[in-house]
């Protein structure tokens, strides 16, 4: 049975994927900081492995390394990230920028570095980076988000040149617009109702299971193909700065 390795497994996308994954036949080592949920998750599937992982702590992360021994790794979705705040950039809450680099990007680059030599070892390694389509373009209030996540952009085309020739797939699934538990609800400091007004008028947001879906398909094709770049919106968002909202 192949292994898998998802980050920010706690809910959302993550969660979404652990599930997923483990009914497409993988064994599911399912990483995030609430280990109460991940446990909750784990009930659901007997191939799903709860870690609590911090991808922020050298000291987790090798930790996670400790865990999967000697065995190979065939999947590692770097899925940990979010965004912290919602200001523009001259009023700038630098303890959040960082906060979103420290998650975002080097967390990414943190879990890809110790898992690189199971993902080799595997003879059929696949990376995939969970983006955004903030990844790709920018747009006011967003800029801590959006510079992380350019950042795991850059992060995901480097690993694909300096990892060619090897065993190994980069994927980056680059979602847009995805209603989720909580994505909105911490970027806005927990406030509902602004979090709420993010989807209104929008009829169909994506769901966690829409983009899990996509993390999925990418993972189980034949080891020759490797999906670079995957974009995925919702039919109501035309582009970053383009959504169909309907009046109530």
């Amino acid at each position: 049975m192949k292994r898998a390795v998802v980050t920010g497994a706690s809910s959302g996308i993550g969660a979404a994927t652990a599930r997923q994954l483990a009914q497409a036949g993988f064994d599911v080592i399912a990483c995030a900081r609430r280990l109460d949920r991940l446990q909750q998750l784990a009930v659901e599937h007997a191939h799903i492995t709860p870690f609590a992982l911090d991808v922020t702590s050298d000291a987790s992360v090798t930790a996670l390394v400790d865990f999967l021994g000697e065995q190979p790794l065939h999947v590692l979705v770097a899925n940990a990230g979010g965004a912290f705040d919602a200001n523009p950039v001259v009023a700038a809450d630098l303890a959040q920028w960082q906060r979103s680099y420290e998650v975002n990007v080097i967390g990414s680059v943190r879990t890809v570095r110790a898992l690189y030599p199971a993902l080799l070892a595997s003879g059929d390694g696949h990376i995939i980076i969970t983006g955004s389509t903030a990844g790709q373009i920018v747009y006011e209030t967003g800029g801590s988000y959006t510079a992380a996540k350019h950042a795991e952009h850059a992060l995901a085309g480097t690993l694909r040149l300096e990892l060619a020739g090897e065993p190994i797939r980069v994927t980056e699934i680059a979602p847009g617009m995805v209603r989720t538990e909580e994505f909105a609800l911490n970027r806005n400091h927990g406030d509902a109702a602004k979090a709420a007004s993010v989807y209104q008028g929008v009829a169909e947001p994506l769901t966690a299971d829409d983009i899990a879906d996509t993390i999925t398909w990418c993972a189980t094709r034949p080891s020759h193909v490797n999906i670079d770049l995957l974009v995925v919106r919702p039919l109501a968002q035309a582009a970053q700065h383009k959504v169909v909202r309907k009046p109530a």
